[in-house]
């Protein structure tokens, strides 16, 4: 059996009403489901507007390899380092998508003694939130088709349809579909494709909405399609902004569970990170920095996504300021960036290491030019050897980079002590956080400062394709919205066999869309999946329950 679901499987958990008590959430605010995990009515817990903000702690990383970072093993880690040293810290997380935990990459609750429970529940169906974005996501499609086949009143473009269908699931045969075949009562026929749920625009509207009210007011705005003299058609003017908003009444609630150590945790949303902004909700996040002094969150993959879009759109947009980032880096991850091939990484190869310790260096440089202060969290591994651990923990105190090391796979909270004090002195310090660009700029300025600053592009360029859309962006009045990046996470560029720190390159945008809901517009470099497929062996072979309703095969 997996080590890590063994873990979870052999925990004593806490009630959750235990838990509440711990986060300061009233008893009468829960919402249970089961003993284990609830949701929580923000509407009920009483003056929490006039409340002080706790201390925001983002977790972010290299650029992820096959080797494995373990940032979310950093994020749940700390918060019980934080816990152990008598803080009062909540943690913030993403909910997992099916699509990974049944594919390659697995859950998203951490791992070893660093991790969040009950984890089986909330790899799989949770609270049910996915469900309800799926189907929220497609109730709107099926009215905008029900739209242009009941006479098509708003005169619909179908060739312009924009509103894609999705399922919480990795299905390569649904990128590229044909609906409504043979019969006209089945509709206009046209050519589709389905994005992963994580992909959508509600995801991104559940994460950046402040309340029920503003999700109703967002998802009206959300464009599904185009007229024929090229005029955006919304969700609002197809009559499914209330139902939507209807099916996704309790979604908008955070769940509440724990970790192994009982530190309180909410988790809520989880847009990906290489198509979408890759943060927990804002409802969740603002609600923990009422309740906690410190809350720990993490943003998706590395920190040329992730923690660019955590600061410039989610911070913009929640009016958050971050105290301290933690940038996770593992010896095993940056020799894979300096050249070493996964079979070879437990030989020791110094000269490896500082190769890919440029990648590092990079993020470090991308976290400083928000103003902000990082501390670097070498997560360790058995494998690393002591002669590379000198070496990068010599490297970091000759250029004066705050660094800790992490353990907490191995030891838990115990083994986080020394990185979380490190965190609560520098959260003391003030800062000087400010965007890398301001909205008011142009698209393709904003696109420069981004592929410049947090990649370290020498430029960009523009598809026909792209430009088109630009200028049809600029006439609409959708310049003036933050950008979200749609590139590969596997390397600073756009090319994902670049590791390391690539030098002279060009960051080629392809397209663009808009999600107005969301309130930012999406720019597609090199080649973007939005519905993943399955690997040549997925995890879900190896999964199953026994005769004793016992799972096994999750990780």
């Amino acid at each position: 059996m997996n080590k890590d679901l063994e873990k979870a499987q052999q925990a004593t958990l806490e009630d959750i009403e235990q838990i509440a008590k711990k986060a300061n959430i009233p008893l009468d605010c829960l919402e249970l489901y089961g003993r284990n995990k609830a949701k929580v009515d923000v509407t009920n817990i009483p003056a929490i507007e006039e409340k002080p903000n706790g201390k925001l702690i983002l977790v972010t990383a290299i650029n992820p390899t096959k080797a494995g970072e373990g940032k979310s093993t950093t994020t749940v880690g700390l918060a019980d380092g934080l816990q152990k040293i008598n803080q009062n810290v909540i943690a913030c997380l993403r909910e997992p998508s099916l699509g990974p935990v049944f594919g390659l990459k697995g859950g998203a609750t951490g791992g070893g003694y660093a991790q969040v429970v009950p984890m089986e529940e909330i790899n799989l169906h949770f609270t049910g939130d996915m469900h309800a974005i799926t189907t929220a996501n497609n109730l709107i499609a099926a009215m905008l088709d029900n739209s242009i086949y009941q006479g098509n009143p708003l005169q619909i473009d179908p060739e312009k349809v924009v509103w894609k269908r999705c399922l919480d699931m990795n299905d390569r045969t649904l990128r590229d579909i044909t609906i409504a075949q043979e019969k006209k009562t089945n509709g206009i026929e046209r050519k589709d494709h389905f994005v992963i749920t994580v992909a959508t625009e509600v995801m991104a509207i559940l994460c950046l909405a402040k309340d029920l009210k503003d999700f109703e007011e967002r998802i009206g705005q959300a464009i599904v399609a185009y007229t024929f003299d090229n005029e955006p058609i919304t969700v609002k003017d197809i009559g499914a902004s209330g139902a939507a908003t209807l099916v996704m009444k309790e979604a908008l609630k955070p769940n509440l569970v724990q970790t192994l150590e009982h530190t309180p945790v909410l988790i809520h949303g989880g847009p990906f990170a290489n198509i979408a902004h890759g943060c927990n909700s804002i409802i969740a996040t603002k609600l923990a920095l009422k309740l906690a002094d410190y809350v720990v969150t993490e943003a998706g993959f590395g920190a040329d996504l992730g923690a660019e879009k955590f600061l410039d759109i989610k911070c913009r947009k929640g009016e958050l300021k971050p105290n301290v980032v933690v940038i996770v880096a593992t010896i095993r991850a940056l020799k894979m960036h300096g050249g070493v091939e996964q079979a070879d990484l437990t030989k020791e190869n110094i000269e490896a290491l500082f190769k890919g310790i440029e990648n590092l260096q990079k993020h470090i440089e991308s976290i400083q030019a928000f103003g902000l202060p990082y501390i670097i969290a070498i997560n360790k591994f058995s494998t690393d050897t002591t002669n590379e651990v000198e070496a990068l923990y010599t490297w970091c105190k000759e250029n004066e980079h705050p660094v800790a090391e992490a353990d907490g796979w191995a030891n838990g909270g115990e083994g986080m002590k020394a990185l979380a004090e490190l965190v609560v002195n520098i959260c003391e310090k003030e800062n000087d956080f400010h965007f890398i660009y301001e909205e008011e700029e142009s698209i393709e300025d904003k696109i420069e400062k981004i592929a410049k600053t947090i990649y370290g592009a020498d430029g960009v360029e523009y598809s026909d394709n792209a430009k088109e859309k630009i200028k049809l962006f600029n006439q609409l009045g959708w310049d003036k919205l933050p950008i979200c990046m749609a590139k590969t996470p596997l390397s600073l560029s756009d090319d994902e066999k670049k590791k390391g720190r690539p030098k002279d390159f060009t960051i080629h945008v392809q397209d663009l869309s808009i999600s107005r809901g969301a309130g930012f517009v999406v720019v597609y470099t090199g080649s973007i999946l939005t519905m993943p497929g399955l690997p040549k062996e997925p995890a879900a072979m190896h999964m199953g329950i026994d005769e004793k309703g016992k799972s096994f095969g999750l990780f």
